[in-house]
């Protein structure tokens, strides 16, 4: 069996699309999904799975979110050994001074188009840094992402497909959480 992160975009934030945890892995345990850990509330979860092609897999568990609770976030999948390359790719990595809490991946739902890219690295995003790597984008919030101009929507709507962005912190746990499945 695959270990596999799916990372759901917008439930629980300012109480809107709200799934508590414990319904969550069990809807994942009733799509035959095994081992299933959530990580916080928003909507990250490690377990196992027979299934290969994880794109459908990722519609499959968005279907039965909307059936069990009423409304669809886009889900996006990583194996570990992508999550491992997005760390590795991390162009901050050897800069001094980064807060873990402070970096943000968006993870994409797909690759996005040479032009998707070049609009999305024009934009003027001082004080904020942003970096593009694959299906991943990177922002360095050195004042938080609170008052930024830089918004999830904003990326989304420039690059023109879902992404749901985590934290740092987030990131390396989801990676050591999914390296502690596949050891088991």
């Amino acid at each position: 069996m695959t270990v596999a992160i799916s990372m759901l975009r917008g439930i629980n934030v300012g109480g809107h699309k709200s799934i508590k945890m414990e319904a969550l892995r069990a809807m994942y345990e009733s799509l035959g999904l095994r081992d299933v850990h959530t990580y916080v509330q928003s909507g990250n979860v490690v377990f196992r799975t027979a299934v290969r092609d994880l794109a459908s897999l990722a519609k499959r568990i968005e279907s039965k979110i909307e059936q069990t609770f009423g409304f669809r976030p886009a889900v996006i999948i990583r194996t570990p050994s992508e999550l491992r390359e997005t760390i590795r790719r991390n162009p901050f990595t050897k800069r001094s001074g980064i807060e873990p809490g402070k970096l943000v991946v968006t993870f994409l739902t797909a690759d996005p188009s040479p032009e998707a890219r070049v609009k999305m690295l024009s934009l003027k995003t001082d004080p904020e840094e942003l970096r593009m790597e694959g299906r991943e984008v990177f922002v360095y919030y050195p004042n938080g992402m609170g008052r930024s101009k830089l918004s999830p929507a904003l990326i989304e709507k420039t690059l023109k497909m879902p992404g749901t962005g985590r934290n740092w912190n987030t990131v390396t746990k989801l990676l050591e959480m999914a390296e502690k499945l596949e050891g088991s």
